[in-house]
């Protein structure tokens, strides 16, 4: 008879550590969460002062198909956790002054839009997204779910063919321009993977399927703001029996005879037949574990590229703004070379792109009436210099160029402000370097090429989350939830 696992120790109750504790909390195991907050959703964690209520991390609501599969698995609907509207326009972005776009919510519109930049383009706009829908389809629904611990995972013939229309050797930046000449609708095409971690010349054309993602199923936002998300996954893992245990911060998973058998907190022991860490990957192999039973070494992080870094800004203001709209991408400055700033030689950018949230403009639940709430994000390199001197410095370069290109006095206005970056990363969620959206998806960094989701010396220890696969972002990290709690049950015979 097979031994069936009794007790799962999940640490993190990011994303992908409630999708896991959750799918293993459905097959009957005894699961316990373990949080360092007083609250969970990790890096999505939301926080409210003066009648402003932030979402501190994750604001845009793409690939809805992800969500509704997640919730349905258990017999639910994201209609029965929280009410999503799709934003039209998608988001507006911001060339020049007197250069705006406001991106339709709807094929036939962006189409339309594109052919009036650049005759011809909607034709080859068609056969771009074709070709983004083929990847979207066969990656999101076959090649994420893969363990990626052996390259057979990949050897079946359909996938292989599948593999061969992917573009997966073919960058970004050669694809979209084998459809698109405009500099403008390049950006546009390229926005979306600014964030996979490496420049357009770097990423993989596969990652068009960001641009299906985009223009086809649209910008959505859940009401009440993203950390309504972080609520009903959180009420579904206590429906299926997990247990949450709150300002619980992981100090060593204690290891006998090959195995980790308990997870030790600052206040708690918590005994393990398997644990699960949804914690950042490299904080736990180089502080939970003694040096003998790390699977990676300093080295091996050491040449990790890493997905950016940024500098937030939380501001509350007491009116109400006339020329924004929910999501606005201030592209007014040089794009490659903040890219650049980003990638190729880290360091502050001198002109920075950035990206302001208004989600009092869709929600009036997240700020008092007649105000409203600002979230600015300029991304960033890692492991940069943070210092009060600098968030300050950066703030009053945003503000400068927001109210010149809306024509809105906020400076007088805000009642509220709060920053957060590097520093703050690194001390709230032992973020590797200072990252925010963990490993670059460069092709040296794709399934197989990232960190294994299981342990090589710890026989039941296993990982989830931004650090291994499928890789960043909060899709993904629900993705990686199941993944992992799929490889613990087929170990321990309970998948059928």
């Amino acid at each position: 008879m097979p031994s069936f696992t009794k007790k799962i120790v999940v640490i993190g109750a990011g994303f992908a550590g409630m999708s896991a504790a959750t799918f293993l909390a459905q097959k009957g195991y005894e699961v316990s969460l373990l949080e360092k907050h007083a609250i969970a959703g990790g890096r999505a964690r939301m926080f409210e002062s003066q009648g402003f209520r932030y979402d501190m991390g994750p604001s845009w609501y793409w690939m809805p198909d992800v969500f509704e599969r997640y919730f349905a698995q258990f017999g639910k609907r994201v209609s029965d956790y929280y009410e999503l509207v799709r934003l039209n326009p998608s988001y507006r972005i911001i060339f020049g002054e007197n250069d705006i776009w406001n991106i339709p919510a709807y094929m036939h519109e962006f189409s339309e839009m594109l052919e009036r930049i650049e005759a011809g383009s909607s034709k080859k706009l068609a056969k771009f997204l074709a070709q983004a829908a083929y990847k979207y389809r066969v990656g999101i629904q076959d090649l994420v779910y893969k363990p990626s611990r052996s390259i057979w995972e990949f050897a079946d013939s359909r996938l292989l063919v599948a593999l061969f229309h992917m573009d997966v050797f073919q960058s970004m930046h050669t694809h979209v321009r084998r459809f698109f000449k405009n500099p403008k609708i390049i950006q546009l095409m390229e926005f979306p993977i600014l964030f996979l971690g490496a420049l357009p010349e770097n990423t993989p054309a596969l990652y068009s399927l960001m641009n299906y993602a985009d223009i086809i199923l649209g910008t959505w936002y859940p009401i009440g703001g993203m950390y309504e998300i972080v609520k009903a996954m959180q009420t579904l893992a206590q429906e299926q029996g997990v247990r949450f245990y709150f300002n619980q911060d992981v100090k060593q998973i204690a290891i006998r005879q090959g195995k980790a058998y308990k997870v030790i907190t600052q206040t708690n022991d918590f005994e393990a037949d398997v644990v699960v860490v949804g914690a950042d990957y490299h904080h736990a192999e180089t502080n939970f574990l003694p040096p003998e039973y790390q699977s990676y070494s300093e080295k091996y992080w050491a040449s990790r590229i890493l997905a950016p870094s940024c500098l937030i800004f939380y501001v509350g203001l007491n009116k109400k703004l006339k020329n924004v709209l929910h999501h606005n991408l201030f592209f007014d400055t040089d794009f490659m070379q903040h890219a650049h700033e980003i990638y190729t030689t880290p360091r502050w950018p001198q002109n920075p792109l950035f990206y302001v949230s208004v989600p009092s403009v869709t929600d009036e639940s997240v700020a008092p009436r007649g105000c409203e709430n600002l979230f600015f994000l300029i991304p960033t390199a890692h492991d940069l210099e943070d210092k009060p001197e600098i968030r300050e410095h950066y703030f009053k370069i945003i503000i400068d160029r927001f109210e010149r290109i809306t024509g809105e006095n906020i400076r007088q206005h805000i009642v509220f402000q709060r920053s957060y970056a590097h520093n703050d990363f690194k001390n709230d969620y032992n973020a590797f370097k200072g990252n925010a959206y963990g490993l670059a998806n460069t092709l040296t960094q794709t399934a197989i090429l990232k960190p294994s989701l299981k342990s090589k010396k710890v026989k039941n220890l296993f990982y989830t989350g931004q650090l291994t696969v499928p890789g960043p972002g909060v899709p993904p990290s629900l993705i990686s939830g199941e993944v992992v709690a799929k490889e613990i049950a087929k170990e321990y015979d309970r998948w059928n």
